[in-house]
């Protein structure tokens, strides 16, 4: 119903008044000139039949049905009969209007013909023969399928059927039938000129209903569209209006907010650089600092102690000079990836597996990104997961970047939303460069992903 309502609704919007008056009347006033078309010429067609039967009826039966009353005795016709009726229909104007003739008795059977071999044989009474019985005519043009009428059919003429009742002089009982085959060349081309004639006079007064209502509709649809169009002008000088004002009034509360949303952004990204740059750094120091209390010292391990702390504070001062990793500027996206795993090897003193693919970075957002990314997972595979295997997979996969960290420690659960702050800073830059963010821990180990664009650029201000 609604698509109906909708379909009804575009082809308003889409036709003006006229157009569719064009479409919906010459459909309406075609259909009307082609019925009644066919009803003036079928009425023609009918009385002209009738006309013609009932002129050629009277005339012959005028001539014949004195020759033919002894029928009235349900006798055969006399020699003297059939010889008359034989030269009335050989002369004069009979000659040349009739085709055929036949003389029936009331019970279907054939008591004279001009064609010899149906005399005496008895037929079916179809139509014309019951209503002439009745005491109707009954006539029709080239209706020659009947088992008698195979010498009509034969002539391939055009032929008027035409069947009279014979009645009995003195009481008007109908004492048989006299069945005749008119030839109706001229009749039927006035018909077919009656036809033509109908046809011209119907089509022209159907245009010129259609022409008169037209002019009607057309300028009412103009006067429809230029007031609509006024009006569309209005609205759309108003509407043009409110959405200023909307706009203004827009603009002051975004401008509010995104005060309030700048700075909570600011701190958000301070707090994530300081847990994913400098915090990682100490916190290895401390573990360093850890076992050198404990008597279980390596040779390197102060060394390694001086330059995690030396690192940090390095990151300190870069987070200070704009929150951004000035070395990872003349790096390429997988070089970024191998410098990342190479600074946790070296101070983990782990072993990691690594899968690096070519990758096209353009932006310095996601170089931090990818280099964050594999920072923060690999520090917390080593430091909580308790991992002795651990894996990453960097490949460009159809315009998108992939990158993925696995380990097979113990794992934990976790909803989005729950992160600690280095997975939730991580998330956020992930989302803010366009990507997704996935991590999938169970008993078997954790795999963390990250999907962003190649062309990624970053949605902080």
């Amino acid at each position: 119903m609604r698509t109906d309502r909708s379909l009804l609704s575009t082809l308003r919007l889409r036709f003006s008044l006229a157009q569719q008056f064009i479409v919906a009347g010459a459909v309406v006033l075609v259909i009307g000139m082609v019925l009644i078309g066919l009803w003036v010429t079928t009425r023609i067609e009918d009385a002209a039949v009738r006309n013609s039967a009932a002129a050629t009826a009277l005339y012959v039966d005028g001539i014949i049905a004195p020759l033919t009353q002894e029928m009235a005795s349900g006798a055969d016709l006399s020699e003297n009969a059939q010889q008359s009726l034989k030269e009335t229909l050989q002369r004069g104007v009979l000659r040349s209007r009739l085709f055929s003739f036949k003389l029936w008795r009331p019970d279907g059977t054939v008591i004279f013909s001009t064609e010899q071999s149906l005399v005496g044989r008895k037929f079916r009474i179809g139509t014309g023969l019951s209503t002439a019985l009745a005491g109707g005519i009954h006539a029709r043009f080239n209706d020659l399928h009947a088992d008698e009428n195979k010498l009509e059919r034969d002539s391939r003429k055009t032929l008027l059927e035409i069947y009279s009742p014979i009645r009995e002089a003195w009481s008007g009982d109908v004492i048989g039938v006299a069945e005749f085959y008119e030839r109706a060349d001229d009749l039927s081309a006035e018909l077919r000129n009656a036809r033509l004639q109908s046809w011209l006079v119907v089509a022209s007064v159907t245009a010129g209903m259609f022409v008169f209502l037209f002019v009607i509709v057309a300028r009412g649809s103009h006067l429809i569209t230029t007031q609509r169009r006024s009006l569309d002008h209005q609205v759309a000088e108003l509407s043009r209006m409110l959405s200023l004002n909307d706009a203004l009034r827009a603009r002051a509360d975004k401008a509010n907010q995104r005060t309030a949303m700048l700075n909570e952004r600011y701190l958000r990204r301070i707090s994530a650089e300081l847990h994913d740059g400098p915090t990682q750094l100490l916190g290895f120091a401390a573990l360093r600092l850890e076992a050198i209390s404990k008597g279980r010292a390596r040779d390197d391990d102060a060394a390694q102690v001086k330059q995690s702390i030396a690192e940090a504070i390095k990151d300190i001062r870069d987070i200070c000079r704009g929150l951004t990793l000035p070395e990872l500027k003349t790096l390429a996206g997988h070089e970024v990836a191998r410098r990342a795993i190479q600074t946790h090897q070296t101070h983990s003193k782990s072993s990691v597996e690594a899968e690096i693919g070519e990758i096209a970075v353009s932006s310095q957002a996601a170089k931090i990104c990818i280099y964050r990314f594999i920072q923060e997972t690999l520090s917390n595979a080593a430091r909580h997961a308790n991992a002795s295997d651990i894996s990453v997979k960097v490949r460009e996969i159809g315009g998108m970047i992939e990158v993925s960290v696995h380990d097979n420690g113990t794992g934990f659960q976790a909803q989005p939303g729950d992160f600690g702050l280095g997975l939730a800073g991580i998330e956020e830059r992930v989302a803010g460069l366009g990507g997704q963010f996935q991590l999938i821990s169970d008993t078997a180990g954790t795999t963390v992903r990250m999907t962003i664009p190649s062309g990624a650029e970053s949605e902080d201000l």
